[in-house]
């Protein structure tokens, strides 16, 4: 269920409970069979650890603009999806809350994505300390390996900086053993074997696109259909640079979303657990 209407669903049940009565509805309270450490207690977490949990993904998204077609929170409920896909087939991992916030370039005067209404920037070292941080703060908690997931590849080079950084300062620091792993894989997959598929089904590089084409558009709608305005799709705007579109969405579906989805999953889960020590 994508993280945006997660806490509604909760208060729902909250609420089930309470009009029920005291005694039975106490199920509803029981653990969540859930990967997400904002879905857990305190102490589930912490049970968690102690049971052998060790691995925590960070999925790293970015507020911007994807044409008229799809919202602004696109990578952000697109990587908290597959985030918890990817730890479900890995195991015993845990998904850390989305980074929303990421360098999208310069504000004033506005270049790149801030032309257009709804993209948010920070600046590389408010976001390299971020990163930091919450790497720092797992690490503390017991977990040995953490991984970025970034669903976008303007910051890859930020998350390969802060990854290096730990890794040497925790290496000589005395600190509990952890690394931090930047996760190429789970990107490069939709740029190369994700692309090559689609190129043998017959789409066109131009077609497929960099931003807010088919590929982009369908792994939208193979996520969470909700964020994409299909009725959109056919229009000129959708394919127009001047609006921030770099492909042609006209024909992406869900079945060819799929089809990224299941291999961005597969592939990113079989790094994890190669780099993952025993």
């Amino acid at each position: 269920m994508p993280f945006r209407r997660l806490s509604h669903t909760l208060a729902c049940l909250g609420l089930m409970a309470l009009l029920a009565g005291p005694l039975g509805p106490m199920a509803l309270a029981a653990e969540p069979d859930s990967p997400f450490l904002e879905d857990l207690t305190s102490p589930e977490l912490q049970a968690r650890i102690d049971a052998g949990t060790r691995t925590v993904l960070i999925p790293i998204g970015g507020t911007e603009q994807s044409g008229p077609q799809m919202a602004l929170g696109k990578h952000n409920v697109r990587v908290h999806v597959l985030a918890g896909q990817i730890a479900r087939r890995v195991g015993h991992t845990v998904v850390a809350p989305v980074l929303a916030y990421v360098p999208e370039g310069p504000i004033h005067p506005p270049a790149g994505h801030m032309r257009f209404a709804g993209t948010i920037s920070i600046p590389e070292p408010a976001f390299e300390a971020l990163l930091e941080g919450t790497a720092r703060s797992l690490r503390q908690h017991g977990f040995h390996d953490v991984f970025f997931l970034g669903d976008h590849g303007g910051y890859r080079k930020n998350l390969e900086r802060v990854a290096e950084r730990l890794n040497q300062a925790w290496a000589r620091d005395g600190g509990p053993p952890a690394r931090v792993h930047a996760l190429s894989e789970y990107y490069r997959v939709t740029q190369t074997t994700y692309v090559a598929d689609l190129k043998q089904r017959g789409f066109s590089p131009a077609e497929i696109g960099e931003h807010a084409g088919l590929a982009d558009t369908s792994l939208m709608l193979a996520t969470d259909p909700a964020l994409v305005r299909t009725d959109t799709l056919a229009s000129p705007a959708a394919r127009d640079r001047a609006r921030g579109v770099t492909g042609d969405p006209r024909r992406a579906s869900v079945a060819l979303g799929q089809v990224g989805v299941q291999q961005i999953v597969e592939t990113s889960a079989a790094a994890i657990q190669a780099a993952v020590k025993p």
